[in-house]
């Protein structure tokens, strides 16, 4: 199994940016598709953003869309996602993951390595 840390959480205004980043060891980098996932005080954790295994594909819920983009380097065994015009409601613990299944999937089950997660706090 692959080893995930997170890194990049922090506290920014409404309106602002924040690239999160995930090292990955332990593991065939390529070999996984990557996710971002969050979770909410008092909420169930949700699905943030899928990259595929070679980059090319991506996929996102419609509350991020337009706004979040996740991209990875193989090279460097990094996955990143970048969040900008940023809104209080962003505001969660935001884990990395990955996933070996061959078909496309959201759900957190489908995941089978994790990072601890880091915390990002938007204020209004």
């Amino acid at each position: 199994q692959v080893q995930l840390v997170e890194s990049g959480g922090g506290l920014v205004q409404a309106g602002g940016s924040l690239r999160l980043s995930c090292a990955a060891s332990g593991g065939t980098f390529s070999s996984y598709a990557m996710g971002w996932f969050r979770q909410a005080p008092g909420k169930e954790r949700e699905f943030v953003a899928r990259v595929s295994r070679s980059g090319t594909r991506t996929y996102y819920p419609d509350s991020v869309k337009g706004r979040f983009t996740i991209s990875r380097d193989n090279a460097k065994n990094t996955v990143y996602l970048q969040m900008n015009r940023l809104k209080p409601e962003d505001t969660a613990v935001y884990y990395c993951a990955a996933s070996r299944l061959l078909t496309i999937s959201y759900a957190e089950a489908d995941f089978g390595s994790w990072g601890q997660g880091t915390q990002v706090t938007v204020s209004s």
